[in-house]
């Protein structure tokens, strides 16, 4: 016989009569007589209870020793089950164990701070909580394929270690070797973004996107960062900054209709754990059209806000040409529209070198997308196409532009226009799941002063 998944057991039980199965131990009651396993192999969110019996199960005694976190095998009956909460079990004919866990298996029918499963995030993944959320992170990154793949874009697979710093903030990681002095002739960098890349490349495709790790070197251990994170960045030629944020709309509307509709169990899991707030928000993201208002407007509602003592925040000094706080985007993405929110056409002083000066010569094309208890999800613009602008720009940021020749090279040769964004896979994870650290939906999260595994 062979092994079934349990995933395909719920599907519809009554196609099962015998099943032979194969996983994991998450509790184990021994009544004397008989016993309780609660049973997984991972395949889904649920567990099967399999129910054991003196004088009917092959290795009774050795069911009964069998430890939480225990691999076992089993070949049972499928029966109907008389407990209210559950249609089925499985009644244990032969019971093998497969591998003992040790006594100290952390992971005990208990509830676990989320802090303390950080630390033993080698584990964390067999827990109800942290299993759905990883199942989701790898549905959403299929989701993503599948947008982009709908849509005619092509994948391009932009460097890990490159010689630039696409933010232009300095704020990475160098790239040495042990044994080889000056390998690469040249300084080298743990990627900061493929934007650049993906121009690159969209100038010959039209449509590209890139997704993959990405690094930062930002002395920060907030909720909201870490070292190493994945980055989803569309690039599309011949795209202007309003296209854009459509595009952006309809990308994050799908992606969520996507997880809404093909895992309605681990959706439903994870909304009981946010007390059946997280429905709520999703679906109201999806049913309406996002705001959008200028970064213009965005500061003079939080200066006249001030002013007449609607809100007060930590720092109430608002003027033009500030960088947004997020308590200030906060305010207006869940106080003031109580929705997602674009907020555009920024001062080019407080924006990356790349971005298109507006015809104002002081903004430019850009826009931050804010949702409702994450903040900031998506930051995106038009590029500037202008090759002496650009150098322009450079200059003024007292960047070297020998390091970033090829990219100002895409402007001789045909760089008409083109408009792309980033997500933070793992930040968007976060707004659908409802977690409040961003260290909990990544596998093996590493930020400033910690990395374990």
């Amino acid at each position: 016989m062979e092994t079934v998944a349990v995933k395909e057991i719920f599907k519809n039980y009554k196609l099962f009569e015998e099943v032979k199965l194969m996983g994991w131990i998450r509790s184990n009651r021994d009544s004397g007589s008989i016993g309780f396993i609660s049973f997984t192999d991972g395949s889904c969110i649920h567990s099967i209870q399999l129910v054991y019996k003196n004088n009917e199960t092959q290795n009774f005694e050795e069911a009964k020793t069998a430890r939480t976190g225990s691999a076992i095998l089993v070949e049972g009956q499928v029966i109907e089950s008389k407990q209210p909460n559950q249609n089925f079990e499985v009644l244990v004919k032969n019971f093998i164990l497969l591998k003992q866990a040790d006594e100290n298996y952390p992971l005990q029918k208990k509830e676990h701070g989320n802090e303390f499963l950080r630390s033993i995030a080698h584990l964390r993944q067999r827990t109800n909580k942290f299993g759905t959320i990883m199942r989701l992170r790898s549905e959403l990154a299929f989701a993503i394929h599948n947008f982009f793949y709908q849509n005619n874009f092509v994948w391009v697979s932009a460097p890990i270690i490159t010689s630039n710093d696409a933010e232009g903030a300095g704020e990475n990681f160098s790239v040495i070797s042990r044994n080889v002095k000056n390998f690469f002739n040249k300084s080298a960098f743990l990627s900061v973004s493929g934007q650049m890349h993906a121009e690159a490349y969209a100038q010959a495709f039209k449509r590209v996107y890139t997704f993959g790790p990405t690094f930062r070197a930002e002395k920060s251990n907030t909720n909201r960062h870490m070292a190493e994170f994945w980055m989803i960045e569309p690039e599309i030629a011949f795209c202007n900054l309003e296209q854009l944020m459509y595009f952006s709309e309809e990308f994050i509307k799908y992606l969520i209709r996507f997880l809404l509709k093909n895992c309605k169990d681990e959706m439903s899991f994870m909304n009981k754990l946010s007390n059946n707030a997280l429905s709520e928000k999703l679906l109201n993201a999806i049913k309406e059209p996002f705001e959008k208002i200028t970064y213009k407007k965005a500061v003079s509602i939080l200066k006249n806000d001030v002013a007449t003592n609607k809100v007060q925040f930590e720092n109430n000094s608002i003027f033009f040409g500030m960088d947004l706080n997020s308590e200030h985007e906060k305010y207006l993405c869940e106080k003031v529209f109580n929705k997602p929110l674009f907020i555009y056409d920024y001062p080019a002083d407080i924006k990356a070198f790349y971005m298109k000066l507006n015809n104002d010569g002081t903004t430019v094309a850009a826009f931050d997308l804010l949702m409702p208890g994450i903040g900031e999800i998506i930051g995106g613009s038009e590029r500037e196409s202008d090759y002496q602008k650009l150098l322009k720009r450079c200059n003024k940021l007292n960047m070297d532009p020998s390091s970033l020749s090829w990219y100002l090279d895409l402007r001789k040769f045909g760089y008409y226009k083109s408009a792309g964004f980033g997500l933070g896979f793992e930040r968007f994870l976060m707004y659908i799941t409802d977690v409040e650290n961003v260290k909990d939906t990544i596998p093996f999260p590493c930020s400033y002063g910690s990395i374990e595994f």
